[in-house]
């Protein structure tokens, strides 16, 4: 029986199966100088990472764990995040039990989840920014602005979602009313 190469020495030489090998899950490891893998090589496997060994229902639980934790410091240290929380906690329920179609009620209620992913997509790339340096810079700016107006643009499709399907609604029980 072949010793299996470690995970490190698999990075430093190719990797190649023998095509007509009895031992189907047998991987044969030859050093080829002529052929090495660069890091550049898209077939050269990933280096190894030390927050990626957690597998099945154990990373699962981990992801929902820094998901909650997520939540946690955007409501505690995001301003806006809190504003469209506020919205979507009025929105929601009318959502629920305003009297549309199944489409136009998940419709009415993606667009406003969209608006909180987009809220906390633009948080993330802010807070990156600002570790990377709290200096004024043209692409930090830039990188800013563009989070912002990704923002703007979710929050006017909730509204013209919303606008299109409850408008009309309202406009009907308006003209009920006088």
């Amino acid at each position: 029986m072949k010793a299996k190469p470690s995970v490190q020495a698999k990075s430093l030489i190719l990797i190649h199966r023998e095509p007509f090998s009895n031992e189907d899950d047998d991987i044969e490891a030859t050093a080829h100088p002529s052929e090495p893998l660069s890091a550049d090589d898209p077939l050269a496997p990933l280096p190894f990472n030390p927050y990626k060994g957690n597998r099945g229902v154990t990373c699962a639980w981990h992801a929902m764990k820094n998901s909650l934790n997520g939540f946690r410091v955007a409501i505690c240290e995001e301003s806006s995040f809190r504003q469209e929380l506020t919205l979507a906690a009025i929105l929601v329920p009318c959502g629920i039990f305003v009297p549309v179609s199944p489409v136009e009620r998940a419709a009415l209620l993606a667009s406003v989840l969209l608006m909180l992913m987009v809220e906390l997509l633009n948080s993330s790339v802010e807070a990156a920014i600002d570790r990377i340096s709290l200096e004024r810079h043209e692409l930090s700016k830039r990188a800013k602005d563009f989070g912002s107006a990704a923002v703007m643009v979710a929050l006017l499709v909730c509204v013209l979602t919303w606008g299109l399907i409850v408008g009309p609604l309202l406009w009907r029980w308006a003209l009920m009313l006088f």
